[in-house]
């Protein structure tokens, strides 16, 4: 049996850290090793782990630490020769960092603020990504790096939710094709007299599968509500 793929969360604020963690703890395959607030933290307990034989796989990485870049801690993570492998977490969307981010190691990227679906499906990736690796003889060739490398960089289908019927799915999908400026949930409420809440779980479905863009909505009063826009 292949053992669990162990977890370092490195998130210097708590309820995200708590919310990642919970993440982790509900994926098949994967163990949560730890949780630290700090850069400095995170590369000793990589170290205390590797040399007690218990080494991180997977380094679960906030970019901005109150102490360290999550960049710069990666880099250092490469210089010590730990063989863990690493996922940059960010709000950060800018490409000179993407490509920073590459340079350092990182295997994949995670744009916040994200859903659990969009998590998960990262982090399936990931893990069906090693599993190709591991499943091939010590001597690897190149369509078996071509077949573990398609598993991280493929995106993994998102298991449609529990009571999204069909015919709402398509009513919500021609809505927004034929819209030339993003929505809201409450603007497609209106528009196909659904409650707010039905009309947020199918954007966000939509959303977290693929085909609908969806960003926060500014300068608009009272509690923040994202907007979600077909994609060209």
């Amino acid at each position: 049996m292949t053992p669990p793929i162990r977890v370092l969360v490195v998130e210097d604020e708590p309820l995200t850290a708590e919310a990642h963690s919970a993440y982790v703890g509900r994926l098949e395959g994967f163990v949560l090793a730890g949780t630290v607030r700090t850069g400095q933290n995170a590369l000793r307990i990589l170290t205390e782990q590797a040399a007690a034989g218990t080494p991180i796989d997977l380094v679960l990485m906030d970019m901005n630490l109150p102490d360290l870049h999550g960049l710069d801690v990666s880099r250092r993570i490469r210089s010590a020769g730990l063989a863990t492998d690493i996922i940059a977490i960010t709000a950060v969307r800018e490409l000179q960092a993407v490509r920073g981010a590459i340079a350092a190691g990182v295997v994949q990227y995670l744009i916040k603020p994200f859903t659990y679906a969009t998590f998960a499906k990262k982090l399936v990736s990931y893990r069906d990504f090693r599993q190709q690796l591991e499943a091939s003889s010590s001597v690897t060739t190149q369509t078996d790096l071509d077949q573990a490398f398609a598993s991280l960089r493929s995106p993994t289908d998102v298991p449609r939710p529990k009571g999204l019927a069909d015919d709402t799915l398509h009513r919500v999908t021609d809505h927004l094709k034929a819209q030339r400026s993003p929505v809201s949930a409450s603007e497609v409420t209106e528009a196909l007299g659904m409650s707010r809440v039905t009309a947020r779980r199918y954007l966000e479905f939509l959303a977290d599968s693929g085909p609908v863009l969806r960003a926060p909505r500014f300068g608009t009063p009272g509690r923040p509500e994202n907007e979600y826009s077909w994609r060209r």
